[in-house]
């Protein structure tokens, strides 16, 4: 692979995405090690990977459960984003989605604006690190060698939860623009929006099926990583995991989104281009933040980790020590009371969040 220029399209269809990442190998880490690196400074998180596993039979079985429930409203959510960006974007449209959670979503958005709006949009995904910004050598790859218009980049996420990388997004096109002289749209598009930072067409906190699992629903394609194996004109790094090809559902996922999303046009479904006000999910984050420094005396709010999506990648590839669910009895949370099973991890409900749950990470500096 020539640095920092070619592409794939992991399992995926090569006409749904282009990955801009270059496949490295690295050894897992342990996932308590790792966390002791992360908190003690030692060692930034998107320098490690922990050991990804496939999906246990009966956690299987719980995402069949979410994907029954889930599937309608994210159709509908992607169907109202697609919308929203058709509304905004009058001529050429290049949906960049942020490796990995956002990967599943700009598949799905690139076909529902071809079908629905008439729209012939090129999808890359591109990798965003907390604390290191966004991949420029992608961004100069789909702007210099890809040639698409600056003014037609969407940059598209699952979903927000403390808003952390919608603003790691703002402040890297900022720089961006201070450097390279060139503007672009620095809002984030999602399809829920927890923390009112983005762009989207909801602010609730819902089961989006894509969020439960790892990289079988991502086009078998790992978070992505920047350590020193990445060279200074290399893409940011990636497993691809060839080894689980065997349990793959990405494809399998988007086919059968896009039915809901059809079943929904059938039936008469007007999508919505008018996005979500963004005042009340910024109050309810500010808010819920502050009581759990104060109930929990937590001094580094990265430790928290609000909404559906962000409490279950934490049980799934950090170090939890507790789950709060609002009600244990919701359908919408029997995955994470699954794996906090699986995990041995404790859970208590808190009928008071404005969210379904929230994952806590555990302090282990000095465990």
């Amino acid at each position: 692979m020539e640095p920092g220029s070619a592409s794939f399209c992991g399992s995926y269809r090569p006409t749904d995405v282009q990955f801009l990442l270059k496949p490295i190998d690295i050894d897992p880490i342990d996932l308590v090690e790792k966390e002791r690196l992360i908190q003690s400074g030692r060692r930034h998180y998107s320098e490690m990977l922990g050991r990804e596993s496939l999906p246990s039979a009966r956690y299987l079985e719980v995402f069949q459960h979410a994907l029954a429930m889930g599937l309608r409203p994210m159709a509908q959510g992607v169907l109202d984003l697609a919308a929203i960006i058709a509304a905004r974007r009058s001529a050429e449209i290049t949906l960049v989605s942020l490796a990995r959670a956002g990967t599943p979503v700009g598949v799905a958005l690139r076909h529902v604006l071809h079908e629905v709006f008439g729209r012939a949009p090129v999808h890359y995904s591109i990798s965003i690190i907390r604390d290191r910004g966004i991949d420029r050598n992608a961004l100069r790859f789909i702007l210099e060698r890809a040639r698409r218009d600056p003014a037609g980049l969407v940059f598209v996420d699952g979903w927000t939860g403390k808003g952390v990388i919608a603003r790691e997004l703002r402040r890297a096109l900022a720089d961006l623009e201070r450097d390279w002289g060139l503007s672009l749209d620095p809002d984030l598009y999602t399809l829920t929006d927890l923390a009112g930072v983005g762009v989207a067409p909801s602010d609730t906190d819902y089961l989006i099926p894509s969020s439960i699992l790892n990289a079988t629903v991502s086009g078998l394609v790992s978070r992505s990583i920047l350590n020193e194996q990445i060279g200074p004109e290399d893409f940011h790094g990636c497993v691809y995991y060839h080894e689980f090809a065997h349990a793959d559902r990405s494809v399998w996922f988007i086919e059968q989104l896009l039915e809901d999303t059809r079943d929904l046009l059938a039936a008469g479904y007007m999508p919505n281009a008018q996005p979500v006000d963004p005042r009340r999910a910024q109050a309810h984050s500010r808010a819920l933040l502050a009581r759990l420094r104060a109930r929990f005396g937590i001094e580094d709010e990265n430790r928290i980790k609000p909404g559906i999506g962000e409490a279950t990648r934490v049980l799934l590839r950090r170090v939890p020590e507790r789950v709060l669910l609002r009600d244990p009895e919701d359908p919408q949370v029997a995955h994470l009371l699954e794996l906090a099973r699986e995990k041995g991890v404790c859970w208590q409900r808190d009928p008071s969040l404005p969210y379904h749950a929230v994952s806590l990470i555990k302090g282990v500096i000095h465990a």
